[in-house]
């Protein structure tokens, strides 16, 4: 079992309790305004999508989402609670969509549970199913160390510098990065958001 299919199982085992953890708060409501502001059209994939928070802001601000995961308990809930949107099941390594087929790719803290050395050509598949002005958002975790949590769930860590060049290296001109540490967390936790695609960079690592 590899470390995307151990960690859905994860998902898979206390779905009940990730459901109502990950219902609770949309980071697109929250972090979501520069993504927003970058989209050139309506068609947003919600790669990851969990349970659905993200995807039902983004149906409630009228684009078209399609919420797609590996966890099929998690898309039940998108389909009863998002009944605007399109559900999908599937691995986000091998993205079962044509090509250009969104103007947006949006993946919180989803990305971080494939292994690094299959990230390239997940960012590629990222890239092939955008539009040429498509945008893609993307939540990292901050760190020098990746492995196992004590759930069972896999997670990569990178630092800014190694963000920028996957980006750089598999399809994305534009790559704009954005640090935020979270208060009273030990060990440190920071989280490294990413916008990538048809875009202008803000900031440097």
């Amino acid at each position: 079992m590899d470390e995307v299919s151990r960690t859905a199982s994860v998902y898979e085992g206390d779905t009940a309790a990730f459901v109502e953890k990950y219902r609770s708060e949309s980071v697109a409501a929250l972090y979501g305004q520069r993504f927003f502001e970058a989209l050139a059209g309506e068609r947003v994939l919600d790669v990851g999508c969990g349970p659905g928070a993200d995807s039902t802001v983004f149906a409630e601000r009228g684009f078209e989402v399609t919420g797609f995961d590996r966890t099929r308990p998690f898309l039940e809930t998108v389909r009863e609670q998002v009944p605007e949107a399109r559900a999908a099941h599937g691995d986000m390594r091998w993205l079962p969509f044509r090509d250009d087929a969104f103007d947006g790719v949006w993946s919180s803290a989803s990305l971080l549970h494939v292994p690094r050395e299959d990230v390239p050509a997940t960012l590629q598949e990222f890239r092939r199913v955008l539009a040429p002005d498509g945008v893609v958002f993307a939540s990292l975790k901050r760190g020098e160390e990746s492995g196992y949590s004590e759930d069972g769930r896999y997670f990569e860590r990178y630092t800014p510098a190694e963000v920028r060049r996957l980006f750089a290296e598999n399809g994305f001109d534009c790559v704009d990065i954005e640090i935020e540490e979270v208060p009273d967390t030990e060990p440190p936790l920071a989280w490294i958001s990413v916008l990538a695609g048809d875009v202008r960079p803000a900031s440097e690592d």
